[in-house]
């Protein structure tokens, strides 16, 4: 299952502040592969992963997964496809503080109408798999926040998305962190099969990708 952006426009604001934060894009996105985003901040690395997401509709353009045009769907088929095929991992890791690391799995099926006990062993397998067995019954507030990320990460791999966006994963965790969750993004791509895209300012999740798009070079003059 791949990903593609083809003469993607993105404008956002009003009036003055208008800004054209994608003019005209096109990109591909492999399977099993994690895909690094990098440029300065206000390139568009949040806005493509936002239109690949189908959380942002593109003024023009097509945005295909799997061959089914994103664009073209409507309100409720886009909500479908996010809650089906979509995972997300973002800047904040946007867990609940209240809950435990397995609730916080368990509440996000839940979302999707999965029964709890129905994915309670695949909840607890991914939490093993990102290194968080022995914290399974911690609250997010008693975590790190490379283990909220790890946590974050396994929620979004819970319904085996076909694309997994990651927003600045390592922004809020040590150098040593930062490698090791890199690494495991990585890892878990390649496991599962997700096409994975990521945004960075962080030269170890570049290092650890198999592909990087240089928003800059795509927007030589920038977004106007």
């Amino acid at each position: 299952m791949s990903l593609e952006l083809r003469n993607v426009t993105v404008t956002l604001g009003r009036g003055d502040s208008r800004t054209t934060a994608l003019r005209d894009l096109s990109a591909a996105f492999a399977p099993a592969a994690l895909t690094a985003l990098v440029g300065p901040s206000g390139s568009g690395k949040s806005t493509l992963l936002a239109v690949a997401g189908a959380l942002l509709r593109p003024d023009s353009g097509q945005v295909l997964l799997g061959g089914t045009d994103l664009a073209r769907l409507t309100p409720a088929g886009q909500a479908r496809l996010r809650r089906e095929r979509v995972g997300y991992v973002f800047q904040s890791g946007n867990l609940l503080s209240g809950l435990t690391a397995l609730e916080q799995l368990l509440a996000a099926a839940s979302v999707t109408g999965r029964a709890p006990r129905a994915v309670r062993a695949r909840a607890t397998e991914l939490l093993a798999e990102v290194g968080l067995a022995h914290r399974l019954r911690h609250r997010a507030d008693q975590l790190s926040g490379g283990e909220r990320q790890r946590i974050a990460l396994a929620r979004a791999l819970l319904l085996e998305p076909e694309l997994l966006l990651v927003d600045e994963p390592t922004a809020a965790v040590d150098r040593e962190r930062a490698a090791a969750l890199a690494a495991l993004i990585a890892e878990a791509t390649a496991r599962h099969g997700c096409v994975t895209v990521v945004a960075t300012h962080d030269p170890v999740v570049r290092t650890a990708a198999d592909h990087t798009v240089d928003m800059a070079a795509l927007h030589p003059t920038g977004p106007a």
